[in-house]
C-alpha cells in the first residue's frame, strides 16, 4: 500500500505542479478577496453553522487555510471532481482572478496560532489509523503543515465535516455526492465508517491554525 501511495502521490503532484504553474501566474489580492466573499460568508462566516447535505454537519473552517488548497478545492468543484451542488454552482461563477483573490483572503485571515511541530499523544487506535493512512505524509507535522500547497491543513477541523469528507472519497456512483481524488480514494477505502469517525474525532482535537471568522452583523 505504501508503494501505491508513493506512486499515485507522485503522479498527482506532477499534475498539480502543472496546474499550479498556470495558477501562480495569477496573483491573489487579499483585499480584493475581502470584497468578493459575500456568498462565502453565508456559510463559512457563521460559527457553528450546519448544513444538511449530504448529511447534517458543520461547514468547514477555511480562514487560515492555505491559499493553494483553497484554489485547488474551488477548481475541483468547478471541474466537477467534487460534486457538492451548491459549491459547484458557486465555483462555476468565479473567474480565475476571483479564485486567487478569495484564496489569498482566507489564507490571511486565520488564527495565527503557532502549532507545535508534533501532536500530543492521542488514543492508541487513532494513532494506529493515522499511521495506516499515512496522513502525515501529505498533511505534514501535526497534520497542519502540508508538504504541498495544494494539500489542506486538517488539524482542528470540525470532526463531522472531516467524517463526511472522508466518506465522500469512497463514493463514485452518485451524481451529486462524492469526490474524485486518486490518493484520497485509495486511503479512504482502507477504513470502515467507524474507523473514519475515530480518525475524524482525533484530527479535530488537535491544535490548528484554521478557524471560522464570524461575519459582521448584517443590518
Amino acid at each position: 500500500m505504501k508503494k501505491f501511495l508513493l506512486t499515485v502521490s507522485a503522479l498527482v503532484l506532477s499534475c498539480a505542479c502543472t496546474l499550479s504553474a498556470h495558477a501562480q501566474d495569477i496573483k491573489g489580492d487579499a483585499t480584493a478577496g475581502a470584497q468578493k466573499n459575500a456568498l462565502c460568508i453565508g456559510c463559512h462566516g457563521i460559527q457553528g453553522y450546519h448544513i444538511g447535505f449530504p448529511e447534517v454537519h458543520k461547514v468547514p473552517k477555511i480562514s487560515g487555510q492555505g491559499a493553494g488548497y483553497i484554489r485547488a478545492a474551488l477548481h475541483a468543484y468547478k471541474a466537477g471532481e467534487r460534486k457538492h451542488p451548491s459549491m459547484r454552482t458557486l465555483a462555476a461563477s468565479l473567474s480565475e482572478q476571483d479564485i486567487a483573490d478569495l484564496a489569498a483572503y482566507y489564507e490571511s485571515s486565520g488564527s495565527g496560532i503557532n502549532v507545535p511541530a508534533t501532536a500530543a499523544d492521542g488514543p492508541a487506535k487513532a494513532a494506529e489509523l493515522v499511521a495506516k493512512g499515512g496522513c502525515t505524509s501529505c498533511h505534514g507535522a501535526n497534520l497542519s503543515k502540508p508538504i504541498d500547497p495544494s494539500y489542506p491543513k486538517i488539524a482542528g477541523q470540525h470532526a463531522d465535516y472531516l467524517y463526511v469528507a472522508l466518506r465522500s472519497y469512497k463514493i463514485n456512483d452518485k451524481p451529486m455526492i462524492g469526490r474524485s481524488h486518486p490518493v484520497m480514494a485509495g486511503i479512504a477505502t482502507q477504513f470502515s465508517d467507524k474507523e473514519m469517525k475515530v480518525l475524524a474525532d482525533y484530527v479535530a482535537s488537535l491544535p490548528g491554525e484554521i478557524q471560522t471568522v464570524q461575519r459582521s452583523r448584517v443590518k
